[in-house]
């Protein structure tokens, strides 16, 4: 079964923008685990425009799940992780000032630069995983960085999946075939959804966990304000 983690920073951006605790991340958090899913993601950057580093280092109370941070490993955010030891890091070459994940590694180019990393996070217990596009030659990097797991960059599939082009999937399949291959664990996120994640899981072979948080919370909102305005309409009677 692949485990979803459902990544928490939209939370963080509704609460920024009005100021005060509202909603509350943690409380959040834990519901989204005890409401089934396992485990929790953030991604924290430089600005800190929506996790905070403080949020990460109070998740670490909350997440009994599995706790996956993910962000560009510049020192500060390395000192971070090593400091909450959450269950994984994921490596992701964000810019500073990207709005969301826009590319994975080369991991021929940045060899040695993540071999370092990896090797520290692991030194440390920390399961990593790399963030790659579905690319046989970046999987191969991958398995040479020694690495434990890779996140597929599924924004691509996405967009053809929504275009009706289920050919789309190919690249992946073939990265999953060969990741497994390599004994590398398979991850994947971005832009997946309650319309296309079914079609996905089922055409990568070992897929072991997704981490959904855009579509996910722009879904429960949908799929909520019935039954919220009802709500309202009710206590105005």
């Amino acid at each position: 079964m692949t485990k979803l983690s459902v990544n928490i920073n939209k939370i963080a951006t509704l609460r920024n923008a009005r100021g005060g605790n509202v909603p509350d991340l943690l409380k959040v958090a834990a519901d989204i685990q005890k409401f089934g899913a396992e485990g929790i993601t953030i991604h924290p950057r430089p600005d800190e425009r929506h996790i905070r580093y403080q949020d990460a280092r109070d998740l670490k109370s909350i997440v009994y799940t599995e706790y996956n941070i993910e962000g560009n490993p510049e020192k500060t955010f390395i000192d971070l992780v090593l400091e909450i030891k959450p269950t994984q890091v994921t490596l992701v070459p964000d810019a500073i000032d990207a709005i969301t994940s826009n590319a994975g590694w080369d991991t021929l180019k940045h060899a040695v630069y993540l071999t370092e990393i990896v090797q520290e996070l692991q030194r440390n217990g920390i399961r990593t995983s790399i963030f790659v596009d579905p690319v046989l030659e970046m999987i191969e990097g991958a398995k040479k960085i020694g690495t434990d797991r890779i996140e597929l960059y599924t924004e691509a599939f996405a967009h053809q999946y929504s275009l009706g082009n289920q050919n789309g999937i190919l690249p992946y399949t073939q990265s999953a075939i060969l990741a497994n291959e390599f004994g590398l664990g398979i991850n994947a996120g971005h832009d997946l959804s309650l319309d296309n994640i079914q079609f996905f899981k089922q055409n990568i072979p070992g897929l072991l966990e997704v981490s959904i948080g855009h579509a996910l919370i722009s879904e429960a909102i949908y799929l909520g304000l019935d039954n919220v305005v009802n709500m309202y309409l009710q206590k105005l009677k």
